[in-house]
């Protein structure tokens, strides 16, 4: 009788998945159009009166991204006048929108990985999940495995697109 091989649990290809780097629903924005006279211009003595007024706590232990969804010219004073009162609360603050905070976030935690652990070894990111992963996910592991690696893939190991193989 033949024995059957597991040639892909044999091959030593570690396979990397994306998705516990997203940071999930905990992304929330801070727009400042609500706080705009005519959705156009921001008054200083308003909106700090209106700052007082917030509940500061919707924003607890989540991730805060700052903008203004209005097409107004807004002092940068005022962004900063929102992160002082979001620090206390937010887990973290940033300026631009819900998805650049996301692409951030996991941008920090792709820098976070030891690259030192994939040293000379295969590795394929995976693909193909039912959680949506930006782009620049790909992008940013790439940069970051690239010149540790001794050869990148992506997909699933039984049906990889090679991306890099060292020489």
């Amino acid at each position: 009788m033949e024995t059957i091989v597991n040639r892909v649990a044999e091959s030593g290809i570690i396979t990397l998945d994306l998705v516990p780097f997203i940071p999930g629903d905990n992304v929330v924005e801070f727009d400042l159009k609500p706080y705009l006279f005519r959705e156009m211009i921001l008054r200083e003595k308003d909106y700090r009166a209106a700052l007082l007024t917030t509940d500061w706590e919707q924003y607890r232990n989540k991730h805060v991204a700052i903008l203004c969804s209005a097409d107004a010219i807004v002092p940068v004073w005022a962004y900063m006048l929102a992160a002082s009162n979001l620090e206390p609360v937010a887990a973290s603050v940033y300026f631009g929108s819900k998805d650049e905070m996301v692409k951030h976030l996991i941008q920090k935690r792709i820098n976070e990985i030891d690259p030192e652990e994939y040293k000379d070894k295969r590795v394929v990111i995976k693909g193909c999940g039912d959680v949506a992963i930006p782009e620049a996910a790909y992008v940013a592991i790439t940069h970051h495995l690239r010149p540790y690696v001794k050869s990148l893939m992506y997909g699933e190991p039984c049906s990889m697109v090679p991306i890099y193989k060292m020489k």
